[in-house]
């Protein structure tokens, strides 16, 4: 567990509504520095919109969203993202007619190249990160054991293997917050279990800060340090994981009213 002692995010009263319909009303939460925060709830809670809110792809019509004590509410999403707060999707958003490697190199942080003016009067700088660049993005697939797929198209790949690429493509970014939503979903067990191992090893080595939405009960009680609930667009509770699962609030919200046991949920 974390002995982190101060907020990397802070989410106080933010809102976020369609038409008539308020997907996120007033929602407040932390995320402390070093630690992994699970952020669950029913379909239709509003976790996913609050993702968006938090990270800029949605407007905040109302609130405070603060990044390690700055105000980051209604950024674009790549000036969040060069802050140090990275995000995956539900869905995966790998480009499948590009090489695995070019989908990592297209995450990796301050290239000179993306400047013209860079190519013309400092080739050798454009050159040298772009091999720099390259080595850290192989570097990532060994890691998440999908180098040997490094010229294949991401197409090509299995739903879990898109997961990791999506989590590793993150990481080019150089995150200190990353926020994954789902990752689970639609994972065999056997690569759910080294996603939650990757997800462990990067906060103990690289200090990294994870928020991430999750129904897999399991994975959220023994992974996580901190729970978030959301109901109805609302945080109705934060605590520890068995604290959580102990509430009758989250029975009620998350569990149908169906009163489930701690050891059956772990």
């Amino acid at each position: 567990m974390t002995d982190a002692s101060r907020s990397m995010l802070e989410v106080r009263d933010v809102t976020c509504s369609f038409g008539g319909l308020r997907a996120v009303d007033g929602a407040t939460l932390t995320v402390e520095e070093g630690s992994i925060t699970a952020l669950i709830g029913p379909n239709g809670a509003g976790k996913t919109t609050l993702f968006n809110v938090v990270t800029g792809f949605c407007p905040c019509q109302r609130g405070s969203v603060r990044l390690s004590g700055r105000e980051i509410a209604r950024w674009a999403p790549h000036r969040i993202a060069r802050l140090g707060m990275v995000r995956t999707f539900q869905l995966t958003k790998a480009l499948s007619a590009m090489p695995v490697i070019d989908n990592m190199l297209l995450a990796a942080a301050d290239q000179p190249g993306e400047r013209l003016v860079n190519v013309v009067l400092r080739p050798r700088a454009v050159r040298a990160r772009e091999r720099e660049a390259r080595e850290q993005a192989r570097e990532l697939l060994a890691a998440f054991r999908l180098e040997r797929h490094a010229d294949e198209y991401a197409g090509t790949l299995s739903g879990g293997q898109r997961k990791l690429l999506e989590l590793a493509r993150a990481l080019m970014a150089r995150p200190r917050l990353l926020l994954l939503d789902e990752p689970l979903a639609g994972v065999n067990p056997s690569l759910g279990r080294e996603l939650l191992r990757h997800m462990q090893r990067l906060r103990a080595e690289d200090g990294i800060t994870f928020l991430f939405i999750e129904h897999d009960m399991e994975a959220v009680m023994n992974h996580s340090d901190r729970v978030v609930v959301m109901a109805e667009g609302r945080v109705i509770l934060s605590g520890s994981p068995r604290a959580v699962a102990a509430d009758e609030r989250v029975i009620d919200a998350y569990l149908g009213g169906k009163h489930v046991p701690l050891e059956e949920i772990v």
